[in-house]
């Protein structure tokens, strides 16, 4: 069996994490080092002003003139990775660091594995870290699940669960 655990807007997250009177506000994320720096990650308040990914600083400002404009932070996503995998080696020895935002753990013991799953997850918002997780027989079908879960989504029966999936899921499971 695999784990997934994903941080959804790993990026923004990581920017903002020691900043929660953000959380209410609308919030966009530049790549600073790109010649036009465009909206890379937003969270869901900029998006319900009209705010879309892509978009320059100056058009998110006709959008909402609430909307705070932020710079990645290296530093801090390295932060937010490592304690991503530590967390992730408290379940298994077998972690993998699958790409910014995401780790996929092997379990050669399947007892109770929602429950240590959930265990690890809220002990990264207890870090403020927003985290997803997915379970499944296999790394895909658990990536997947991690981006559909609430927090944490077991599946017994990967092509079950992926079959009547529609095919944008794999367009909206870009990290």
């Amino acid at each position: 069996m695999f784990a997934t655990i994903y941080l959804p807007n790993f990026y923004l997250q990581a920017a903002t994490r020691h900043q929660p009177e953000l959380c209410a506000k609308p919030v966009a994320l530049i790549e600073e080092q790109d010649r036009k720096p465009v909206i890379i990650q937003l969270n869901e308040a900029a998006e319900e002003t009209g705010i879309r990914k892509g978009m320059t600083p100056s058009q998110a400002l006709a959008r909402s003139l609430q909307v705070v404009i932020k710079v990645r932070a290296c530093a801090q996503e390295k932060s937010v990775q490592e304690l991503l995998l530590y967390h992730a080696f408290t379940l298994s020895p077998f972690v993998e660091n699958t790409a910014p935002g995401v780790c996929t753990i092997q379990f050669r013991d399947f007892r109770n594995l929602s429950a240590k799953v959930a265990r690890v997850i809220e002990q990264l918002a207890q870090c403020e870290i927003h985290a997803l997780a997915g379970i499944a027989s296999v790394p895909d079908a658990s990536f997947l699940a991690a981006h559909l879960a609430r927090p944490v989504l077991q599946i017994e029966n990967a092509k079950e669960f992926l079959a009547p999936l529609p095919i944008e899921t794999l367009r909206t499971t870009g990290t």
